[in-house]
């Protein structure tokens, strides 16, 4: 029988990824593999996304926003007529974390609605 779960906060911090580790190389390549069209590049993960025109841009840049909202997790992004460069990663933690990976695939499936 395994431990029950604590609630009791193992640190304190105003910083909310606090415990949180950087992903290695070995996970960080793990995890590309399950994203299409995803490359890691200068400490983080980025991936252009392309469309007909200024309209569709906007409107994903937009889903984009709310799903940053939602998730408290907000990438920084490139935006051109027809184009918007996505570039996740955790700042408080000077690398990745399985957050930026788990927004890239929500980022992704915009596209899928």
């Amino acid at each position: 029988m395994s431990a029950p779960i604590s609630t009791t906060p193992t640190t304190i911090s105003n910083n909310p990824m606090s415990g949180i580790v950087a992903l290695s190389g070995n996970e960080i390549a793990q995890r590309l593999g399950q994203l299409s069209g995803w490359e890691f590049a200068g400490g983080a993960i980025i991936k252009v996304y392309r469309f007909q025109n200024y309209y569709q841009t906007m409107a994903f840049v937009n889903a984009t926003a709310w799903v940053s909202h939602r998730e408290d997790h907000h990438p920084d992004l490139e935006v051109g007529y027809n184009q918007c460069l996505i570039r996740y990663r955790t700042h408080d933690i000077d690398g990745l974390s399985e957050n930026d990976f788990i927004c890239a695939a929500k980022i992704d499936a915009l596209l899928d609605i």
